[in-house]
């Protein structure tokens, strides 16, 4: 069995990668026409009469094949689910059903158009009328076998999924299967939901989407709903099997509340009331599973308390129907949350040991009510304010902060650093200040969320900036507090369940960032430390958040260091080229893009300083090696320390015989449409700092390659790019030189050139750096190719100059070239270690042409040159552009100070 599964998970995976055509591979398809037959024709029936395991991975399988064949190429798919639905094997019509969800569940989130309601009808035409026949039989069947529970518990787990058709029928049978109780399915679990809420919980989901999308036709049936689903969330008791049930059943009132014309059913103050009291407020109680969950499973219950996978919980449903019910009866609900609010503070404060959950649920109630908008950013920054929230803060907030112990009740200190971290836009400048030492007090907290939340409050805080765009939070602020900020989140680091807490790192990073040069006295035993770290990481890399926080540390370390005092480079060099190596030579493949980009970094600092010394270059062969840039993930990263080795060791390189190594990299970044700018960056670097003499004799076969892919795979990206390579290299090398090269490729080669890539498509180079280069390379062109001036390309002079003028003029193109409908893929299938762009360790942007400072008045001068060598015949060139051209050209001229004659 363990062999099938393995197999059926395979194969899943295969289909997943290898199914649709892969934009980028101008191969033969992975895929014989053959056995995509047979697949199809196969797979249903072997995944009806495999085991339950297995089944679910062919399920799956069929679903990828129906997402791109179904139903065009696939329309028997359909007739051959519904005809199991004869056999009477309820194994074998679960699958089909399952199936059938995986297959049609993309129809809710698609957008609407003329091909999804002709798929919709499809679907609807042959599987309305079996599956409502499927819903009544399953129904017959629950009073036959009523007093057997095997056949029960395979009945009411096989009830069918959401349907449009036959309102009526269906309504009837979802109100009889939420209402009825069939006292052999109640289960003595509290932990695990039985056959009965899993099947309440599903109908409330059903008839949410009901109440979303066909508004109209189930009006009739909302106040059945509602008075079912109240029923059953008032009955229902506060064991965790039930939380999917009640969270779904108060999604639903959610939903049926936030439409107007179903207001009549809540907004008597009575009915609201009891909603408050009998619903809402219970289900933001914290519970004793929360309570377990805070202290053995710390990461999880962040996870769920503020990054947001609380959606299926009781207390975030909760919350969402507080918040529904709030835009259409803000004064009532107001009014009725502000008593409950005082009673559970009261409570609390008769006895604040024994009733600390009454203090938790009124902080939750003033957060979530409060809670209008904002982002992850900044936090809420629109509130409907049951409090004042600087009031709540001060009088209920801050003194949970200032108790003498740390470690004395954890949630309610959890409560107030998360209250804090929420409101932080609103709470102003100097209550944050006020906050700060609090929160770094809490840093050592044995509680892994409370120090977690203490880490996240200060991270977010430190990100924040005034209404000037400058830090909230200066290094000014912050100094008097950063011996104990730094050694108190180092000291998490070494708790165990901390060791690798990405909000720890991330408030190390940005703590680092704030303070900047006053960080130099705490590196001594920073560095060692981080290096320690990354060494354990690296062994087992399982935390890609916190990996990711560690590398900009390093990163930011090195940059704060070497700004300061440049030579320390070949301290940090000493400390992490053994731990690099190790990673290289281990082949880890997740950090390998990260310490491509700290090598780059530190390589570039070196920059001006003459020589790369021999540790680097003991490494540069093996950047060459063609397995290394088959991962996607290291081809950003490896393209630039390539070319940082380029810019201070070409003669280094010639002496080691490695251009044909490169130029091997540049034929297959050109060849992908992923990657082809990375070969353009490559080849415009080599262009810059490789001796010229050793490149001509490879330009010609370069040159063919760059037009064997624009004939065989045009995309915009591409053709911008060509055009940015032809000028940089006419900037550099000369106009004569480029048109020799292209057309002894092939005969009047270059007039095609200018005719079908530069006129058509030079104004959409988008940035300023490459328009700057276009300008620069079309002067030249225009100016110094004889060619081009009076030769047998002179008929193409007027539009050139024309396109140029548009380029400046004009904003870019944004248009793709027909028949370019090219979305970013990987080249490679499956599992790839995606590249993550370091943000201390980006590269600077590097200006090809640092020496021309603007491209409009470099083309008037290189014009006025041109007419200064054969006076007389330029205006007569110019007159025949445009009028409008003609004046722009003239505001250039006394923009430069510059006469064409």
């Amino acid at each position: 069995m363990t062999i099938r599964i393995a197999g059926s998970i395979a194969f899943k995976n295969y289909i997943k990668r290898n199914w649709a055509a892969h934009e980028d591979s101008d191969g033969p398809d992975r895929i014989a026409e053959s056995d995509r037959l047979a697949v199809k024709s196969l797979i249903v029936t072997l995944m009806l009469k495999a085991p339950n395991s297995v089944q679910k991975q062919l399920s799956d399988a069929v679903s990828i094949i129906g997402k791109h064949d179904f139903p065009k190429k696939w329309p028997e798919l359909i007739g051959e689910m519904v005809d199991k639905f004869g056999t009477g094997d309820f194994n074998v019509i679960n699958g089909v059903l399952q199936t059938a969800h995986s297959l049609f569940k993309r129809y809710r989130f698609e957008f609407k158009s003329q091909t999804l309601w002709e798929e919709i009808k499809f679907v609807l035409d042959r599987m309305a009328k079996p599956l409502t026949d499927l819903l009544l039989a399953l129904m017959n069947l629950t009073k036959v076998h009523e007093a057997n529970v095997e056949a029960l518990k395979v009945i009411y787990g096989r009830s069918p999924r959401i349907f449009e058709d036959n309102m009526q029928t269906w309504m009837n049978a979802f109100h009889e299967l939420l209402t009825v109780d069939v006292p052999f399915l109640h289960t003595g679990d509290d932990e695990e939901a039985g056959v009965l809420e899993h099947l309440r919980s599903q109908i409330c989901e059903n008839i949410a989407m009901y109440a979303q999308k066909y508004d109209e036709e189930f009006r009739p049936f909302v106040q059945q709903f509602v008075t079912d689903v109240w029923e059953l969330l008032v009955k229902t008791g506060m064991q965790t099997k039930y939380d999917n049930l009640v969270s779904n059943a108060l999604q639903l009132l959610s939903h049926v509340a936030e439409r107007n014309h179903y207001r009549a059913l809540f907004e008597d103050p009575k009915i609201l009331a009891s909603i408050c009291e009998k619903v809402v407020i219970p289900n933001m109680d914290f519970r004793q599973s929360d309570e377990e969950l805070f202290e053995d499973s710390p990461e999880e219950y962040i996870r769920r308390d503020i990054e947001g996978s609380d959606i299926d919980t009781r207390r975030r449903a909760a919350c969402d129907l507080v918040k529904t019910l709030s835009v259409n009866f803000e004064a009532k609900i107001f009014q009725i949350f502000s008593e409950y609010l005082q009673i559970l503070l009261g409570k609390y404060n008769e006895n604040p040991k024994a009733n600390w959950r009454a203090k938790d649920t009124a902080i939750y109630l003033v957060t979530s009510f409060s809670s209008r908008g904002g982002s992850q950013k900044h936090g809420v920054t629109q509130t409907s304010e049951l409090v004042p929230l600087p009031v709540f803060c001060a009088q209920q907030i801050i003194p949970e902060l200032e108790r003498p112990d740390i470690n004395e009740n954890p949630v309610l200190k959890a409560d107030a650093l998360k209250f804090v971290m929420v409101f932080r836009s609103l709470l102003g400048q100097q209550t944050l200040l006020n906050c700060l030492p609090q929160l770094i007090r809490h840093l050592p907290a044995e509680s892994g969320v409370v120090h977690s939340y203490a880490a996240c409050a200060i991270d977010k805080i430190l990100i924040m900036r005034d209404s000037n765009n400058a830090l909230l939070i200066q290094q000014s602020h912050l100094a008097p507090f950063s011996n104990d900020l730094l050694n108190g989140l180092f000291m998490v680091l070494s708790k165990p369940n901390s060791m690798e807490n990405e909000y720890i790192m991330k408030a190390i990073m940005r703590s680092f960032f704030a303070l900047q040069e006053l960080t130099m006295p705490f590196m001594g035993q920073a560095l060692p430390r981080l290096t320690e770290i990354l060494t354990q990481v690296a062994k087992n890399p399982s935390r890609p958040h916190f990996n990711h926080y560690l590398f900009e540390t390093l990163s930011l370390c090195i940059k704060i260091v070497c700004k300061a005092e440049a030579s320390a480079v070949s301290s940090f060099e000493e400390a992490l080229f053994p731990v690099f190596q190790g990673i290289l030579q281990q082949d880890i493949l997740e950090f390998m893009p990260y310490v491509f980009q700290m090598l780059s970094l530190l390589l570039e600092i070196r920059e001006g300083t003459g020589s790369i010394p021999e540790p680097y270059w003991a490494l540069f062969p093996c950047l060459l090696v063609p397995a290394l840039w088959d991962r996607s993930g290291n081809v950003t990263p490896l393209i630039r320390l390539i070319c940082a080795f380029i810019r201070q060791g070409a003669a280094q390189i010639v002496a080691l015989d490695k251009l044909n190594a490169i130029l091997g990299i540049f034929q297959k970044m050109i060849a992908s449409k992923a990657n082809d700018h990375e070969g353009f960056y490559l080849m415009q670097t080599l262009i810059a700092n490789y001796p010229s003499e050793q490149l001509q004799g490879t330009m010609r076969q370069i040159f063919a390659l760059l037009f064997q892919r624009l004939s065989l795979s045009k995309t915009t990206k591409y053709v911008r790019g060509l055009i940015v390579f032809f000028c940089y290299y006419t900037a550099k090398l000369g106009a004569a030189p480029l048109v020799e090269l292209i057309d002894a490729i092939q005969a009047n080669m270059f007039g095609m050139v200018i005719e079908r890539v530069f006129i058509p498509d030079m104004a959409k180079v988008t940035s300023e750096l490459d328009r700057k280069i276009v300008a620069v390379g079309i002067a030249k062109i225009l100016t110094e190719c004889p060619q081009v001036v009076s030769g047998q390309y002179a008929q193409n002079w007027p539009k050139l100059l024309q396109a140029l003028v548009e380029l400046f003029e004009l904003p870019p193109d944004q248009s793709n070239i027909d028949g370019d409908n090219y979305i970013e893929v990987e080249d490679t299938p499956g599992y790839q270690a995606a590249f993550s762009q370091l943000n201390y360790a980006k590269p600077n942007v590097q200006d090809f042409l640092a020496d021309v400072s603007n491209g409009k008045q470099f083309l008037v001068e290189a014009l006025a040159k041109l007419s200064s060598s054969q006076p007389g015949t330029l205006p007569t060139m110019i007159a025949t552009i445009g009028a409008d051209h003609q004046m722009a050209l003239q505001k250039y001229c006394n923009q430069a100070n510059v006469q064409i004659a």
